[in-house]
């Protein structure tokens, strides 16, 4: 993998793609075997028990291409601002297939710039793939005076986050080793850089604090 010092736009865009294959993969695969064994299955029980699926699939499988939509690609309208109930939606999408994981929602602003939206997502993105036993989501953010604050903390019985990709966030660019998985880390470091903010976190065994500052 490139190293965070040469890596380019296309390439960055390249493992920001691997990382939407990756994560679809197991919802459409499950869509694809569903298929297969209700082709087969004649007893009614079973049938309804494959269709069930099927529609879980699927429904993981809608809510990950919306929410990649907004949190990679150029999602969210044409003006600067998001309405924060589309960000919300979109991680309450995600949580909802993880049954052991609350979420906490405290974002009195209306609207947030693209950017800050982009960098929220991640992290709650971030926050939720650390919650490997299941806990609490806890998303604050707020923009106020042409600067946006973001913080996510996930706590629970065990929350880890990788090395590098804690490297990658924090633009350590000797400590970060570039794959899908680190890709959207650095990325939104750059964007928070690029609008003259900081991420930061703080990491324990049972708490994962990530906070970010923007102008917008």
């Amino acid at each position: 993998m490139p190293s965070t010092a040469d890596m380019n736009e296309t390439e960055l865009a390249s493992l920001l793609c691997s990382r939407l294959c990756h994560d679809l993969l197991s919802p459409i695969g499950a869509m694809n075997n569903g298929l297969e064994l209700l082709a087969d299955e004649t007893d009614p029980e079973m049938r309804a028990r494959c269709i069930e699926l099927l529609s879980d699939s699927a429904r993981a499988s809608a809510n990950k291409l919306k929410f990649f939509r907004l949190a990679f690609g150029a999602a969210g309208g044409f003006g600067d601002k998001v309405d924060v109930s589309e960000p919300r939606q979109l991680i309450e999408g995600l949580v909802a297939d993880k049954p052991r994981v609350e979420m906490q929602w405290h974002v009195p602003s209306a609207m947030l710039a693209k950017p800050a939206v982009k960098v929220l997502l991640n992290l709650a993105l971030i926050g939720l793939d650390g919650l490997v036993r299941g806990g609490q989501l806890i998303i604050a953010a707020e923009e106020q005076d042409g600067t946006c604050e973001i913080a996510v903390n996930a706590t629970g019985p065990k929350v880890v986050i990788d090395e590098s990709l804690a490297a990658a966030l924090q633009g350590d660019i000797r400590g970060a080793v570039l794959s899908p998985r680190t890709a959207p880390a650095f990325m939104i470091e750059r964007i928070a850089r690029s609008h003259g903010g900081t991420i930061q976190l703080a990491a324990a065994p049972e708490s994962l604090v990530i906070g970010a500052m923007l102008r917008v």
